[in-house]
């Protein structure tokens, strides 16, 4: 502690001592160590103009540092300037050409500007060059996933897990491929050859988990955790996935022991407090989830699926005014997602703003066409305002999208029978029978009248007998 408080007050000087000769414009000599500290600091604060600036000081006092170079590059590639941070990287390596990190930093700057083929290059160099080359691997595995080559992603995977079993970033991404190709129960094998190797590797446990998990095997999954956690007791993401598996098993209490739990490990995020929230509307405590929700809000205003969350809970009491207002919020921060102007749409309808409510649902159409809740949600507004033709338009629109859906067809017979032309209803009901015969109850909901019940009973009946 003392030695962690000596150090910043150190750092806090030399901070003070730069800017005050940047201020009066005077030169000054620093170590090199003290430029990477005070550029750290600022990197560290996200002022990377700032931290640029001392960079520039350092070359002119240290042109041949190798160090600086690549400093200077991370630096540069955070302002996204990335053709300046590679040119600074060909520097270092004309200055040091069997530098390792050169290379995987070069391979991360072309990842990210999607030249592919010569990032895979340069990650293959630093292979040749990087003493821990878990990393590269890794790398390359990551640039291989986003070309959708997943073989070679898989592969360049397990070589990093080979060379450091606790890379959980290799772990984790391993599985989602292996899931991707269908293998993940082949992955099985995989994972417990660590763990006979090396029974105390918590992170080969903690991935065991998230594969079992994957799989539907939530027993396991609960038990691979557990050990993860029996060796490393402070273990929070595993505390954290246990959570979510007891969430699906519908094992509320024992899920929200688990949130919590990592929240004491390291402290409330909105992400956690999301899934409390998820689990107390499990419990249909819609109140509790409510304010956990918010909780989440409060830590990160721009997590758009907890302002929804809030909403959803406000819908499912029926407080359709209040649920709008958070479904907006939602929907300012991820405009283009369906889910939310499909609940928008929902909101307006119950508060009676019917244009409003339709204009949504066109813009969720849009979005997502092959949702038939929304045809079916957005049709029934012309239908309950008595517009039958523009209710069977908009259904026939939605079987251009979905042609094979009985709901559909069962929906435009509800539709034709309240538009009084029975000859065409009838040719849309037997459709509907063939798709999914034991659907047709979906239609009594639109005629509560017992002699109109009786006759489509009828109509059926005989439908059944000449079909049987």
């Amino acid at each position: 502690m003392a030695k962690n408080f000596k150090k910043k007050k150190e750092v806090d000087e030399l901070i003070k001592r730069f800017e005050e000769h940047q201020k009066n414009k005077a030169s000054h000599f620093f170590e090199l160590d003290g430029f990477e500290n005070i550029i750290a600091h600022y990197q560290d604060m996200g002022k990377y103009g700032q931290a640029l600036v001392a960079a520039n000081m350092a070359e002119e006092q240290y042109p041949f540092s190798t160090e600086l170079l690549i400093i200077k590059a991370q630096i540069l590639s955070n302002m996204e300037k990335f053709e300046e941070a590679l040119d600074q990287l060909n520097k270092a390596e004309a200055y040091q050409p069997n530098d390792g990190e050169i290379y995987l930093m070069k391979g991360s700057i072309l990842s990210l500007t999607g030249e592919y083929d010569e990032a895979i290059e340069s990650y293959q160099q630093a292979l040749v060059f990087a003493e821990e080359k878990d990393e590269a691997y890794y790398s390359l595995g990551l640039v291989y996933q986003s070309m959708e080559q997943f073989d070679e992603a898989i592969d360049a995977y397990k070589n990093a897990i080979e060379e450091n079993i606790y890379h959980d970033g290799a772990l984790y991404e391993l599985a989602y491929c292996l899931d991707v190709c269908g293998e993940l129960e082949s992955s099985i094998a995989y994972y417990k050859q660590f763990i006979d190797a090396d029974p105390y590797s918590q992170a080969a446990w903690y991935n065991l988990g998230i594969v079992y998990n994957k799989l539907g095997q939530y027993d396991e999954a609960i038990s691979s955790y557990e050990y993860a956690i029996a060796i490393e007791e402070n273990f929070a993401s595993a505390y954290y996935n246990m959570g979510n598996t007891y969430l699906q098993m519908k094992a509320y209490s024992k899920a929200l022991d688990s949130y919590k739990s990592t929240i004491d490990i390291e402290g409330p995020s909105a992400e956690v407090y999301c899934q409390m929230a998820t689990t107390y509307e499990g419990m249909e405590q819609h109140e509790l989830g409510l304010k956990y929700f918010q909780k989440a809000t409060k830590l990160d205003n721009l997590y758009d699926e907890a302002w929804y969350g809030a909403g959803k809970c406000l819908e499912k009491q029926q407080k359709w005014y209040q649920s709008l207002h958070f479904f907006n919020k939602a929907l300012k921060l991820d405009y283009e997602n369906p889910i939310y102007w499909k609940s928008v749409a929902k909101a307006e309808f119950n508060i009676g703003n019917i244009i409003s409510s339709i204009d949504a649902y066109q813009e969720a159409s849009m979005l997502s066409p092959e949702d038939k809740e929304i045809w079916l949600d957005w049709s029934f507004i012309y239908y309950d305002q008595g517009e039958y033709e523009k209710a069977i338009d908009l259904m026939i629109n939605g079987l251009e999208e979905l042609p094979d859906e009985s709901d559909y067809f069962y929906r435009i017979t509800a539709y034709l029978i309240a538009a009084g032309k029975y000859k065409e209803a009838f040719n849309y009901l037997e459709n509907a029978l063939i798709l999914d015969f034991d659907n047709h109850e979906v239609l009594f909901e639109f005629f509560p009248q017992l002699e109109t019940q009786k006759a489509l009973y009828k109509i059926i009946e005989q439908f059944r007998k000449e079909n049987s």
